[in-house]
């Protein structure tokens, strides 16, 4: 299927690793040109040149601080003016959900719920901010905002309030910029294998001697009992971020390998 990608300008935010680098991956592949933005500029230089050589299209790294309006406003005056216009944003960029944080109820205090709206929900906000009036003069655009099945879950205040925040924002510029042309989804990843995950479970099969295969078993409780890749979190963006994917939007999109027992509707 050829999702006529081709020539398409993106921008995806937390794009010099994980599943965003994996995003940028499958959109230049299907022909995308690709500004990549995270806040540490020697990661995104390498995940750039990197992207460009294996897929021969124009890759543009932008340093950017979502929680900033001034750096997201450079980052989208920066992309028109390096790819001539804007027609998807990816958001991607989170500070990473760990093991370490706190998930109780009396360890939850203001700064970290402040800290996860911060960056992911008002980062969101602000980029789709910058970047609507672009889509709305050519008439047509995607904006996919990535959050997570945490909004699913109560396993944390921080965690799921984020993500339901994420879901409901998608939803409102859904609505409102529709009619302009514009699709507005949410994708929400499980627990996904990124660089991140796979260096943790490499430290911790050499430390026990498990298997990663097993180690990765025990942690996906999913339906298809295994864990779901970046790379395939992103096959699921770009047919999103294409124009085969009229008939969907301000819907959230679970790619997490199914969650047992549950009925979404």
């Amino acid at each position: 299927m050829d999702l006529g990608l081709t020539a398409k300008r993106a921008i995806v935010t937390g794009g010099s690793r994980g599943i965003g680098y994996a995003i940028a991956r499958a959109l230049a592949t299907e022909g995308a040109d690709v500004v990549i933005a995270a806040r540490t500029a020697a990661d995104l230089d390498i995940a750039a040149k990197t992207l460009s050589e294996e897929t021969g299209r124009r890759i543009v790294p932008v340093p950017t601080d979502t929680s900033d309006h001034a750096s997201v406003d450079a980052l989208v005056a920066r992309a028109v003016a390096e790819l001539g216009g804007v027609d998807i944003l990816v958001n991607s960029a989170a500070t990473p959900w760990t093991a370490d944080k706190p998930t109780s109820f009396a360890a939850t205090t203001d700064d970290i719920v402040r800290n996860e709206v911060e960056i992911k929900v008002l980062g969101c906000l602000r980029t789709a901010r910058a970047v609507a009036p672009y889509l709305i003069e050519q008439g047509w655009g995607r904006i996919i905002n990535i959050s997570g099945l945490g909004a699913r879950s109560a396993n944390s205040i921080a965690q799921t309030v984020r993500n339901v925040s994420v879901a409901a924002v998608t939803k409102n510029l859904a609505d409102e910029l529709g009619p302009h042309g514009i699709n507005v989804t949410v994708v929400h990843p499980g627990r996904t294998r990124t660089e991140r995950l796979a260096a943790r479970l490499a430290e911790e099969s050499a430390e026990t001697g498990t298997p990663i295969a097993e180690l990765e078993q025990q942690i996906a409780k999913n339906s298809v009992n295994r864990l779901i890749d970046a790379s395939e979190v992103a096959d699921v963006v770009a047919f999103l971020a294409s124009p085969r994917s009229i008939g969907i939007t301000g819907d959230a999109i679970a790619v997490g390998g199914g969650v047992p027992g549950a009925v979404y509707y």
